[in-house]
């Protein structure tokens, strides 16, 4: 058999996390390094791989309930190789060091399983819940697979250059910034939107690091309703305001 589809052949290499196309994670496995992964997000594998759901205690499940940040994994070991995914968003390595790194749970497909995670409270200036209220922070040694809906933008942070981005839209930074969320609204009613820019939260960073942030607003928070309501018209809909960001279900 011939085809161009030859051309889509597994990456040979030796590292541990490899980016087998810009949507699709390749991770090889020794026998002695597991890894954590995102349900349902495997899609291939080869060797002799076992996958149970990694155990979560009453203190982690009642907080994932009450903030609603968390995430659900499974966890893969044995030896072989895994190919992991999730509704083809684009996928990016990154090495956590003694920095740590805050991110949103959704945009997080695997990690080392000798990483620490911990939800975390973003303050915001007007005591309301909204994006950022929660995240999770990462700490340790080891690698974690983060995804972005398109190619991101990673803005640098300095004490005489701080950086302001939509909610909706950052997906990490690093967790030695300090971040505060805000509504930007000309309304005195601060859970409204701003007239009909269409701006609403955003995330101020100060400090020395990194905002990673993607080409898409996922609008918070993501496990309400939608349709014609007053929870889907001001963008409280799990697809987005209106229910019209249906590319981005990160619900699974």
């Amino acid at each position: 058999m011939q085809s161009p589809l030859f051309a889509y052949a597994e990456q040979q290499s030796h590292d541990r996390y490899t980016i087998q196309n810009p949507q699709l994670l390749r991770v090889a496995l020794g026998g002695h390094d597991d890894v954590l992964a995102r349900k349902g997000a495997m899609v291939a594998y080869q060797g002799l791989i076992e996958f149970d759901g990694e155990y979560e205690s009453h203190e982690r499940r009642r907080g994932r309930a009450r903030t609603g940040e968390g995430l659900g994994l499974m966890r893969c070991s044995g030896q072989g190789t895994v190919y992991f995914a999730n509704l083809a968003q684009y996928i990016h390595v990154v090495d956590v060091d003694h920095e740590g790194l805050t991110v949103d749970s959704a945009y997080v497909l695997a990690l080392d399983s000798g990483l620490h995670t911990e939800v975390i409270a973003v303050d915001s200036q007007y005591g309301v819940s909204g994006s950022g209220k929660y995240q999770l922070n990462i700490s340790g040694q080891g690698k974690v697979a983060l995804m972005t809906s398109g190619l991101p933008l990673m803005m640098r942070v300095t004490p005489d250059k701080y950086v302001s981005a939509d909610s909706d839209a950052v997906v990490a930074w690093s967790a030695s910034l300090r971040v505060q969320m805000q509504a930007q609204t000309h309304s005195a009613n601060v859970r409204q939107r701003r007239g009909s820019t269409g701006e609403g939260w955003e995330l101020s960073f100060l400090g020395e690091g990194f905002a990673l942030v993607q080409p898409s607003e996922v609008m918070p928070p993501q496990h309400a309703e939608i349709g014609q309501g007053l929870a889907a018209q001001f963008g409280a809909g799990r697809h987005g305001a209106h229910g019209q960001n249906r590319a981005n279900d990160w619900s699974r």
